[in-house]
């Protein structure tokens, strides 16, 4: 029987669209106003990115666990125990019972990309690596590992794709995050190109297991139209993987 993959094209544009909307609401009811490093909308950007939790909670239960717990809100619902801190807030946990199946990052960046890249990469590097090795370390007692993943939508424009001039005095960048600009100086490649690397790492690293990276333009209010940087971080792969857990999951349920 193969993965039931919850007609996730439909939802995920549905959720593209709705990010879309919401963002421009928050800019409607806030026009000039800005947080510290971006648009006040980025930080309301977590609400906004609701729209992907129809399509998660569809692979959930059309993969056999349908009775499964799919906590989006209330802090106490979406902490998890750390290890180089006491706890973190993560935006959507999947409980079967006392057991974590899954914990999953929904995120996006719009303008402000130099301001903001560093801080999103951290932020996901940082959360992982707390909570792989609190697992490690037996936070989580002997249940099965969970599924941990990651996903972005970064605006698709020419600020995301744009090459950008590198700076570094005193060692060399690695080649894959030089621009092939011929530029008269080297260049560094643009954001999306960028978040690419970072998501492919992340799961070569094995600190999420799946880890993606969506480019969708302003535009997409229209028709929730998204892309994609490369196939292993795309949304396809994002949601086998997820599907793939799940099935796994509910075939060897653990009591």
């Amino acid at each position: 029987m193969g993965l039931d993959l919850a007609n996730y094209d439909a939802l995920a544009r549905q959720g593209v669209q709705q990010f879309w909307a919401g963002r421009s609401q928050a800019l409607d009811e806030d026009k000039g106003e800005r947080s510290q490093g971006g648009e006040r909308a980025n930080v309301l950007a977590g609400k906004n990115m609701d729209g992907f939790l129809a399509m998660i909670g569809g692979l959930v239960a059309g993969n056999g666990l349908a009775n499964a717990e799919i906590y989006t809100s209330g802090r106490p619902n979406l902490t998890l125990p750390g290890y180089f801190r006491p706890t973190k807030l993560w935006d959507v946990l999947v409980m079967d019972g006392k057991h974590l199946v899954a914990a999953i990052e929904l995120k996006s960046h719009v303008g402000s990309f130099g301001n903001n890249f560093n801080n999103r990469t951290e932020e996901a590097i940082g959360t992982a690596c707390d909570l792989c090795t609190g697992i490690r370390e037996g936070i989580l007692r002997n249940q099965p590992l969970p599924f941990l993943g990651w996903l972005i939508l970064v605006e698709d424009s020419e600020g995301s794709r744009r090459p950008t001039q590198l700076s570094s005095k005193h060692f060399d960048v690695r080649p894959e995050f030089l621009s092939r600009s011929l530029a008269p100086s080297p260049m560094l490649v643009g954001y999306l190109e960028r978040y690419d690397i970072l998501c492919q790492r992340l799961m070569q690293e094995g600190l999420y297991t799946r880890a993606c990276v969506m480019p969708s333009p302003r535009s997409a209010i229209q028709d929730g139209a998204y892309g994609e940087m490369s196939a292993a971080t795309n949304l396809t792969s994002f949601v086998a993987g997820l599907a793939g857990h799940v099935a796994t999951w509910a075939a060897q349920r653990p009591r």
